[in-house]
């Protein structure tokens, strides 16, 4: 119980490291942490945890039978599944970090200053999202193989490594700094998981992993990009007020999703023709 703990509960240690180090940059800064890592899990809760939870029975089963062949296709297809959902969300989360924070919390005493020390956090959290997610999978999948201690080892290690980064770089760049330390750790960790779990299980996939990586970042740089576009005049046209700014972002985000849903489409993503494959079974089987 303990080694799961620890390790599912990683981000929320990185929170605790963060806001420590936070507190020596300033009285706000903990504070403009805790309210973007708020934001931050969102998309992580909505998709890698779900994704992780709905795949562990079957890992499990495959590890109990000894059927390493089909324990490594099916957490290689959730891998390439999390970075689907959550590469998009982490281009749309750092392109609009200022824009979301202003929607969301800007009302009351909380005035553009505590948006803009928002906002940066929120950026740079946004690095961490697709790691986090693939490193929550690999974990179950250790969980999976009985082997628990071994990524509670490498939680351990994440976080003495967060510390170290986040002590270098919170005086000179303040709460970039700190959230920045979080992103080194968290994409150590996910790599070192990959690399400890090749030879148990003959392989992760790489190759055909990073292929399709690489063409969903493609897909997602355009999405950022025409996401910006979309908010950026209807911003300036609308003005500030709370529905001017719901319908600037949610026009934007929606103008991203259905660029970058194209863009996995034409690029021939398998995972992106496996969701839509689902979806169109959902709504046969609803009709």
């Amino acid at each position: 119980m303990l080694p799961v703990t620890i390790a599912l509960g990683l981000i929320n240690f990185s929170l605790l490291i963060n806001s420590f180090f936070g507190t020596l940059v300033s009285a706000e800064a903990p504070a403009a942490i805790d309210k973007a890592f708020r934001i931050y899990m969102l998309p992580q809760g909505l998709f890698s945890v779900a994704v992780a939870t709905i795949l562990f029975p079957t890992l499990s089963r495959f590890a109990a039978r000894g059927a390493l062949d089909d324990l490594r296709a099916t957490m290689a297809n959730g891998v390439r599944g999390i970075c689907l959902l959550l590469i998009p969300s982490a281009a749309l989360i750092a392109v609009l970090a200022e824009p979301i924070t202003r929607l969301v919390y800007e009302r009351g005493a909380f005035d553009a200053e505590a948006t803009d020390l928002v906002a940066a956090a929120l950026f740079w959290w946004a690095f961490s999202l697709p790691f986090q997610g693939v490193s929550l999978l690999f974990s179950r999948t250790f969980f999976s193989l009985q082997r628990p201690w071994v990524t509670t080892g490498l939680a351990g290690a994440n976080l003495a490594l967060n510390a170290v980064v986040a002590l270098v770089l919170y005086r000179p760049l303040g709460v970039a700094g700190i959230v920045i330390a979080t992103a080194v750790s968290t994409v150590a960790m996910a790599l070192a998981q990959g690399l400890l779990l090749r030879p148990d299980l003959g392989g992760i996939e790489g190759a055909r992993t990073l292929s399709a990586v690489g063409r969903v970042i493609a897909a997602a740089a355009l999405l950022a990009a025409v996401a910006y576009a979309a908010w950026a005049p209807l911003d300036a046209a609308l003005g500030r007020s709370l529905a001017a700014q719901a319908a600037s972002v949610g026009a934007a985000i929606a103008a991203g999703l259905a660029v970058y849903g194209g863009g996995v489409w034409l690029l021939r993503v398998p995972e992106a023709r496996q969701v839509a494959g689902l979806v169109r079974a959902r709504l046969g089987r609803g009709g």
